[in-house]
């Protein structure tokens, strides 16, 4: 069980390192079919690239929690509001055909928060 657990957080880290690195890139550097994509969805090119640097962040301190685990939920926790912004986003315009990656990442953030052995929420 151990072993499934490893694959599966480490498989999950991956991916989500994958797709917001991707994303923010992406948006930075204003590739055509995203700058169309952001525009439908309300955002002009400050405001996507905003996001997009806020992607970056994220995706820096997941990498540095390659090297350094404690930052590896830091950056999930960062990105995690990004990945619940543009799932609600496509929701609400209707772009159901866009919007899988943002649920998966709104998943894989609970699923590496809750595979890792060094995070807990308490609440009292």
């Amino acid at each position: 069980m151990e072993l499934l657990n490893k694959i599966i957080y480490w498989a999950s880290y991956a991916y989500y390192l994958y797709v917001f690195g991707y994303a923010s890139l992406f948006k930075i550097f204003q590739k055509e079919s995203m700058m169309k994509s952001m525009q439908s969805l309300g955002f002009n090119k400050t405001w996507t690239m905003l996001i997009g640097a806020g992607e970056v962040i994220g995706v820096i301190l997941i990498v540095v929690g390659l090297f350094k685990p404690q930052f590896r939920n830091l950056g999930v926790l960062f990105l995690f509001p990004f990945a619940i912004a543009a799932f609600t986003a496509h929701m609400a315009h209707g772009e159901y055909s866009h919007y899988y990656n943002s649920l998966i990442m709104c998943i894989l953030s609970v699923v590496l928060l809750l595979l890792d052995k060094k995070f807990k929420i308490i609440i009292k």
